[in-house]
């Protein structure tokens, strides 16, 4: 099974709160990624760093 990504794909990121998470979606987002959302338990209803929503 192939995993198909261009230029239209969006990603949800899982932990973004974190140190590994947040680092990575910067590198992302600065690759021109479309980070749309982001996932971390207790965290939701706020916005990480970059500006992204994170939910429960």
């Amino acid at each position: 099974m192939a995993v198909l990504v261009d230029e239209n794909t969006r990603v949800v990121v899982q932990g973004i709160t974190g140190k590994e998470g947040s680092f990575h979606t910067s590198q992302m987002i600065e690759y021109g990624t479309k980070v749309v959302a982001g996932v971390t338990p207790g965290k939701g209803g706020q916005k990480s760093e970059h500006g992204v929503p994170v939910f429960n």
